[in-house]
């Protein structure tokens, strides 16, 4: 039988499946009581599974156990919707989690490669619960039908992070009244890209002064003074069509 990946939109079974390794795969737990007492497949049915990479697996169930699901790889696509593209972006978790949680499943729906929550000296929140976020993103993965699952970075401190390392071009989008380029300026003609996004009250001159000094870039993402869970999806999708009008 023959599986045709360009109509996988049909299909809506589609499992995170992230140690998957050989043509058998059993479903853990909680998929598995997903996939046959919630969505009511059986044996013989068709499910897509991912391994968050790329790789996208359409699977036949061998065996219907309710807690041990069993699957049987039969057609195999890599690199499925590759971006032609790397984005990272760290932004400030709101003082609102459910506006940063929103913020997460968006920027997945959109494509985004890793994020890094940022306590900055502004932040009104000051801690993340990791494993929530973990599960918001790969639902919004899943939900969307995408084969990559963005890297979460753990919560990392403004000055920390800027002294790492970036392979690309790094941004800090911020309102202060400065010399500042559009965000689509910036990442023109750039395959990697690092945008910084702020918590509620921007970030300090302080903060500002130490990203120019590592080479960043400072930038505007409009002219409308946005939230920060908006900025970051505004970064996100500027990124994209910015990218996909490169090609």
């Amino acid at each position: 039988m023959f599986f045709c990946f360009a109509f996988l939109c049909k299909f809506m079974y589609f499992f995170y499946t992230p140690n998957i390794a050989s043509k058998f795969y059993t479903l853990n737990e909680a998929e598995s009581e997903h996939c046959l007492r919630v969505l009511r497949l059986a044996a013989g049915d068709t499910v897509h599974l991912t391994d968050g990479k790329g790789g996208l697996y359409a699977a036949r169930i061998v065996n219907a156990h309710p807690r041990k699901c069993e699957v049987e790889v039969v057609e195999t696509q890599q690199n499925y919707g590759q971006r032609n593209y790397f984005l990272h972006i760290a932004i400030a978790p709101t003082k609102n989690a459910e506006r940063y949680e929103w913020f997460l499943e968006k920027a997945t729906e959109i494509g985004i490669d890793r994020i890094t929550p940022l306590l900055c000296e502004h932040s009104e929140r000051k801690q993340v619960k990791h494993e929530r976020s973990q599960k918001v993103i790969t639902a919004a993965m899943k939900q969307s039908l995408a084969a990559y699952h963005p890297d979460l970075q753990a919560l990392t401190k403004f000055a920390d992070f800027v002294m790492q390392p970036f392979d690309g071009t790094k941004c800090i989008a911020h309102c202060y009244p400065t010399a500042r380029i559009p965000l689509q300026t910036a990442a023109r003609s750039a395959s990697r890209v690092l945008v910084l996004i702020g918590a509620e009250g921007d970030f300090s001159p302080a903060e500002i002064a130490l990203a120019r000094q590592q080479g960043y870039i400072e930038v505007s993402l409009g002219n409308s003074r946005l939230r920060t869970e908006t900025a970051g999806i505004v970064a996100c999708n500027t990124i994209q069509l910015t990218m996909d009008n490169e090609q």
